[in-house]
Order: structure tokens, then C-alpha cells, then sequence
């Protein structure tokens, strides 16, 4: 269990809160109680929603009672989405000038990272220069959900690439605790019950996992936090089974750029040092790379099993 650090966390109207949010309702379980106390101390809260949530099948089918959803009803979907965050937000106090939808697609950030040529960290970076923010909120590069890894990812080199070094902390929706000392984000009785109101307006998420959510919201908040830079090292924390490797893909994404292999195309070789598997060459910048093991097979499992390492 991760141990919690014991001294408040100072709030005041200096405080500019970027809150990074994959989708719709990411920002109340995040940082639901962070929020509101950065806006009672004064401060600015700004919210960039990644995508609009729409690729969200399952609860769409129970409360819309239709099986086939198309392009049309992914539209009907994230309308609706949108139109629960900005309900969501005002229970929160963050006034709607502080949204920021990108519109990227949803369960699709990974393959976009990975399309040589992309956008994406141009673009948040440009977003996190605008708005200069003193402490940046963002998914844990653990969590199971691919969206939520990759943002991870995109927010860490978009900070390299703007050259910024802001408060960094990493929140868990999806996984187990993480380990090492984290910060607890702690509320009043009525930052709770506005955190639960804000939960609420997300109704199409408690479609499904009500009560799961319900008590993600009612416990303290816990941040983890992380250095800007990782050190241009080359260690994976991974081993998977032999039998599993001809399919899996290994994918390396850093400042310069996108490499993609095989696993039995990858270059590998055995850290004596530390008996794990590196990847070579190693970068010799400092720079901060991430790598991503996947198995391309199509399933209705949607999180990741290994997903995303920060090499160091």
C-alpha cells in the first residue's frame, strides 16, 4: 500500500491545476477534491479532456436498448458525455472557460501515438505552454486502460518538449494502489457531497460499476509524484512467456520519434547487471522514452496487460 505523505497540501491563489482527463468523468474520480480546493484557495483549475468518451459501447447498449451502434449513435454518445462533464464541472466550481476538449479519438490513443507523424504531443504542448500551469494532474503510466497510460506518455514528453517542469502528479482509475509515497488529497463533508454530485451528472458511467465509482469518489484522493525527466536508460520490466512472443509487439516512443519491431525482431539483450531485458541502443540524451508491449489480436478485453514502461 502506498504510503501516504502526512503534511496538507497547500493550495492558494497562485495555484494554476491542469487536470489531464482521457475521458468524461476522469477529472471528478481523479481529482474531484483537488479541484474544488484549488478554487475555494483562488486558483485556476483548467481541464483538458482528451477525448469525448464516445467508444463507450456497453453502457450505450444498456440504456439506449440497441445492440449496433454506429457512427451516428457514437456521435448521440459523446454529446451526451460532453453535456454531463459541463454539469459535472459546475458542481465542481470550474467555470466553463476552463475546459479544453481536444477531441481525440477515444480507445484509439495508443495506435495514434504510435502513427509516425502525429500531432498529438505538439498539441498538448502547446496547450500546457498556454496555460502554464504550476501543478499538472495526470493518469498513472500503470493504469490498465490503454487511453489512460498513453496520456501519461503524451503529457511527459509534451512537458520535455516545452521545456517546463511543473508539479507532476499521477492519479489511478483503473488497477491496483500504487506502490511508494504518495500525497493524500483529503475534504470536507461538503467537497464530498459536491464530488458525489459531480459523479452523478456522469450517469451514463454509473450505468454500470455504481457502486465501484460511488466509493472511488468517497475516499481521499492519493497523487503520486514524479520527477518531469526519466533517464535515457534502456531496462524492461517485462518477461512475457515464451509461448506468447511470436505475437507480441514491442513499440519505443521518445522526443525523436517512433520505432516499432516484432519481439523477436526487437533489440534485445540480457542486462547481466540487473538480469532484466534491455533494449538497445540505449539514448545517451537523457530524453525521455516509453516503451509499450502489446499483443495485437483483437479482443473484447479492452485494458492492457503490460502496456506502458517509462525506460530508465
Amino acid at each position: 500500500m502506498a504510503q501516504a505523505a502526512s503534511s496538507p497540501v497547500a493550495c492558494t491563489a497562485q495555484t494554476r491545476l491542469l487536470v489531464i482527463a482521457p475521458h468524461p468523468d476522469d477529472e471528478t474520480l481523479g481529482a474531484g477534491i483537488l479541484i474544488q480546493r484549488v478554487r475555494e484557495a483562488g486558483g485556476r483549475v483548467d481541464i483538458a479532456l482528451l477525448t469525448d468518451g464516445d467508444n463507450n459501447p456497453w453502457p450505450q447498449r444498456l440504456l439506449e436498448r440497441r445492440l449496433s451502434i454506429g457512427a451516428a449513435g457514437r456521435a448521440r454518445w459523446a454529446t451526451r458525455r460532453r453535456r454531463e462533464l459541463a454539469h459535472a464541472l459546475r458542481e465542481l466550481g470550474v467555470p466553463p472557460g476552463g475546459l479544453h476538449a481536444l477531441g481525440w479519438p477515444d480507445q484509439a490513443l495508443a495506435p495514434l501515438l504510435l502513427q509516425p507523424g502525429n500531432d498529438l504531443v505538439p498539441e498538448i504542448a502547446e496547450l500546457i505552454i498556454a496555460l502554464q500551469p504550476t501543478l499538472v494532474v495526470v493518469p498513472a503510466l500503470a493504469d490498465r486502460h490503454p487511453d489512460h497510460g498513453t496520456a501519461h506518455v503524451l503529457v511527459r514528453l509534451a512537458l520535455a518538449a516545452a521545456h517546463m517542469q511543473p508539479l507532476l502528479w499521477t492519479y489511478l482509475v483503473h488497477g491496483r494502489e500504487l506502490p511508494g509515497p504518495s500525497i493524500e488529497v483529503d475534504g470536507s463533508a461538503a467537497q464530498y457531497a459536491a464530488k458525489q454530485a459531480a459523479l452523478a451528472a456522469h450517469a451514463s458511467q454509473l450505468a454500470l460499476g455504481r457502486g465501484r465509482l460511488q466509493r472511488m469518489a468517497a475516499r481521499p484522493e492519493r497523487f503520486v509524484p514524479v520527477a518531469v525527466a526519466i533517464g535515457g536508460g534502456s531496462c524492461l520490466p517485462w518477461s512475457p512467456p515464451w509461448w506468447l512472443r511470436p505475437w507480441l509487439r514491442l513499440d519505443l516512443v521518445g522526443p525523436h520519434g517512433v520505432q516499432r519491431w516484432a519481439w523477436a525482431r526487437a533489440p534485445l539483450r540480457l542486462d547481466a547487471a540487473r538480469g532484466v531485458l534491455a533494449l538497445d541502443p540505449a539514448a545517451a540524451d537523457g530524453a525521455p522514452r516509453f516503451a509499450r508491449l502489446s499483443l495485437p489480436l483483437r479482443s473484447p478485453w479492452i485494458f492492457d496487460h503490460w502496456g506502458w514502461a517509462g525506460l530508465d
